[in-house]
């Protein structure tokens, strides 16, 4: 009996038990629709988030202070170069000699532990409050949802204006209260609220914009009392293809800027903006994770379901795998036709689930948000790969165990 008999052999037989073929197969189709059900969601929710969001950051980059920790390195037993950080008078000049390339803006953190006070009223010290300009909130793709952005005036003379989070508005006032035009005080300085940010949530961690307050740079630049504010200016290239070319025009704005000899290495950084697709790929790798681990778990169940059944197979079949021996077949073949067996109802199995779960995650990513239909083609060939895999490690034991029988006793079985 050759490979292609046993094939066709493996075939006749599940057919012969159709009612059990169908019911080991539904086991492993539940297991693959679970996985490529939630993998499917989870790629589908993540593209229509970045087709919400396409471009946003990815032609951005950030030319800030070298060494972002301010501690002195030590590499090799030698002490490195400290260079000085950027000042806010040279991150504005950049940007005004960067206009005629791409939009930028100038901002500095000032704190990340601020009290704020309302009255009476005091928020936990841990309000972040960041200095900017008209352009960073376009920049960074944040959306005002109340009031208005800051106005040159405001930004040329750094007025005591401020645009704050959805979570500051919540601690400070109650409810059906309006912030717009009403005061907070920090610094010993009373601020008009001017503006209120669209939730943003958090992306790995982290309070975002929703914890924070926004004061017109050139105010900020009035508190840096000690000249140790870091100033940073992201850049908006014009095409993701020039951002290079940008970067480097960008190096040779910031080098004429600080007075950078010829020769020597630059006393600043330049580096690419993480994106928000960036932020959405780690995100949903995580989701990935947690997806294929509770369809791993259900296809581990499915496949000691498979096991059992592929058992009961071969006691059942015990006087026909005598009278195949005694007529020759090999202990080789009879591990084939059973473990052929194996793999033929899981790839069945696996074809259903991947039906049914390519429909159940685009129905799921579709209700969440209006979307194409996403067809996982990675996910097909891992769930088939999967299926395969799946069958042999079921039906080793069993096919073995059939393989071992001896002929004579399985002729007297029955």
């Amino acid at each position: 009996m050759n490979l292609i008999e046993n094939i066709k052999e493996a075939l006749r037989s599940v057919k012969a038990n159709l009612l059990r073929t169908i019911l080991t197969g539904t086991i492993i189709a539940i297991g693959i629709t679970s996985l490529v059900g939630m993998l499917t969601a989870i790629d589908g929710i993540k593209a229509q988030i970045e087709e919400s969001f396409a471009g946003l950051g990815a032609n951005n980059f950030d030319v800030r202070s070298k060494g972002t920790s301010g501690a002195v390195a030590v590499q090799d037993g030698k002490t490195q170069k400290v260079f000085p950080q950027v000042k806010y008078r040279e991150a504005v000049a950049f940007q005004q000699e960067f206009s005629t390339i791409g939009p930028s803006t100038v901002f500095s953190t000032v704190t990340g532990a601020a009290e704020i006070k309302r009255g009476s009223v005091k928020s936990n010290p841990n309000v972040r409050i960041t200095g900017v300009d008209d352009l960073y909130f376009n920049i960074k793709g944040i959306k005002i949802e109340k009031g208005r952005n800051f106005s040159n005036t405001e930004i040329q003379y750094g007025n005591n204006v401020c645009i704050v989070g959805v979570d500051v508005v919540e601690t400070l006032f109650g409810k059906g209260e309006d912030p717009l035009n009403d005061y907070i005080s920090f610094y010993g300085r009373r601020y008009t609220i001017v503006g209120v940010l669209e939730k943003q949530g958090s992306v790995g961690g982290g309070p975002g914009a929703d914890r924070a307050i926004f004061i017109p740079v050139e105010n900020a630049s009035r508190l840096d009392s000690r000249g140790t504010f870091r100033y940073t200016v992201t850049a908006s290239g014009s095409d993701p293809l020039r951002l290079d070319y940008e970067m480097g025009q960008a190096t040779g704005i910031m080098r004429k800027i600080r007075q950078d000899r010829v020769g020597e290495e630059d006393s600043f950084e330049i580096v690419k903006s993480r994106s928000v697709g960036e932020s959405l790929e780690e995100v949903a790798g995580y989701l990935r994770i947690g997806g294929f681990t509770i369809g791993f778990i259900t296809l581990l169940g499915a496949a000691i379901g498979l096991m059992n059944i592929m058992m009961v197979s071969v006691t059942e079949r015990t006087r026909e795998i005598g009278i195949r021996k005694a007529l020759g077949a090999t202990p080789l073949r009879i591990r084939q036709q059973f473990l052929i067996e194996a793999i033929v109802i899981c790839i069945l199995g696996g074809i259903l689930g991947v039906l049914l779960g390519i429909g159940i995650g685009n129905i799921v990513a579709n209700a969440i948000g209006p979307g194409g239909f996403l067809v996982p083609w990675l996910w097909i060939i891992v769930a088939f790969v999967i299926c395969i895999v799946v069958g042999l490690a079921s039906g080793y034991f069993p096919a073995y165990k059939a393989s071992r029988l001896d002929p004579i006793e399985s002729l007297r079985y029955e």
